[in-house]
């Protein structure tokens, strides 16, 4: 007994400092009560931590288009995307990449869904992210009047022609200054679909923002108010901020003389030269998912309030995101910094009057656009974003 009594004296101490010298070198690691940052959300290198992946918004820190291989490794979730994005290296510049944009999206922002109907049909109230929103970002308490609307429209995608393609190719068409004198238009009417906003004009303009018009997003201040001025053949795609503006689409529609013009806040269209079957409502979620998702607008209780309206443009490009294979844009970016410069390439109005703005904050949305310029996932014709 004696004997095991000495071994056991002297293992003792011996555990005792193996298990202290063992411990040293992990309890630096966790401060008592201190929130550990999610595995997925840091890069750990050699026992440290080199710095987080996501910014605020979720999109990947480093965005420098080419999505290497080290961010799959620490995102086992973006294996898929990664690796249908390198399918497309082979690819002319020329041939359409089916799945491009999304795949390019949600490798960049994993958060990113791609289904979202490009408008509004008569199934509209399955929408769950937009049926507890009230205008502009969603639709609650208009579902009737929509309803009305939806049964006389009848048609709610892009025609049988588009909708049938494999792959689109898409170009928003901003109404930025920055468009003259760059002789795109033969370019830009290469895209299956070519998306324009509000009254920005065609005719006159046609080498810088060529010809082809399939669609054209606007609402009731926005619209173009000379019949004349419409392009045939292309949809008029509505886009509400208030419940007011339902009323309008309502009354262009069934042709009904307007009723009033209190709650707008400028003249607006009396008349749209296009039979319903050619009018469409877009999918109120673009404005929310560009505002408090892509952007980080403040929510303000789910209102239209100070800075919290992402612009035409943007919505636009969100839309393209969800629904088109490639997406370009033309026409875009503010330079602030240029005050006398032209605001749109078809007027004089100068850079200076966006400041008058109260609804955008341009400084985050350009911010949102340049990660969609730098990770690829858009291309931008005009070099302005």
């Amino acid at each position: 007994m004696k004997a095991t009594h000495k071994l056991l004296f002297v293992l003792c101490p011996m555990l005792v400092l193996v298990f202290i010298y063992y411990s040293s070198g992990k309890l630096h690691l966790r401060v008592w009560g201190q929130k550990q940052p999610p595995v997925s959300e840091e890069i750990v290198s050699v026992g440290r931590i080199v710095g987080s992946v996501f910014d605020q918004q979720g999109f990947l820190v480093n965005l420098d288009g080419k999505l290497m291989n080290t961010q799959a490794q620490s995102e086992p979730s973006l294996d898929r995307p990664l690796n249908l994005v390198y399918k497309y290296e082979n690819l002319t510049t020329t041939t359409c990449k089916p799945g491009y944009a999304a795949a390019k999206m949600t490798a960049i922002y994993p958060k990113f869904v791609q289904p979202a109907p490009m408008f509004l049909d008569r199934n509209f109230k399955r929408l769950a992210k937009v049926t507890n929103f009230v205008p502009p970002f969603g639709f609650k308490t208009q579902d009737r009047i929509i309803d009305t609307i939806l049964t006389a429209t009848k048609n709610y995608g892009l025609g049988p022609e588009l909708d049938s393609l494999s792959c689109k190719r898409c170009v928003i068409v901003g109404n930025g200054g920055i468009l003259a004198n760059k002789s795109l238009g033969s370019r830009i009417d290469e895209y299956d679909v070519v998306v324009r906003l509000n009254e920005a004009p065609v005719n006159g303009y046609t080498r810088d923002v060529g010809t082809k018009t399939t669609m054209r997003i606007t609402y009731p201040e926005g619209a173009i108010q000379k019949p004349e001025r419409y392009e045939k053949d292309s949809l008029f795609v509505f886009i509400a901020f208030k419940p007011l503006d339902f009323k309008w689409l309502r009354q262009m529609i069934f042709k009904e003389k307007l009723q009033g013009t209190e709650g707008f806040w400028k003249s607006v269209a009396r008349y749209v030269p296009r039979e319903p079957s050619e009018m469409r409502i877009l999918n109120p979620y673009f404005i929310q998912e560009a505002a408090f998702q892509f952007i980080g607008l403040p929510l303000n209780n789910g209102l239209m309030g100070k800075g919290n309206i992402p612009t035409l443009g943007t919505v636009a490009i969100t839309m393209a995101l969800h629904n088109c294979d490639e997406v370009a844009v033309a026409g875009f970016g503010y330079d602030m910094n240029t005050p006398h410069a032209p605001l749109h390439y078809y007027e004089t109005v100068k850079m200076s009057a966006i400041k008058e703005s109260w609804t955008h904050n341009i400084s985050k949305e350009k911010e949102f656009l340049q990660k969609l310029v730098r990770a690829d996932v858009i291309e931008d014709l005009t070099k302005g974003i």
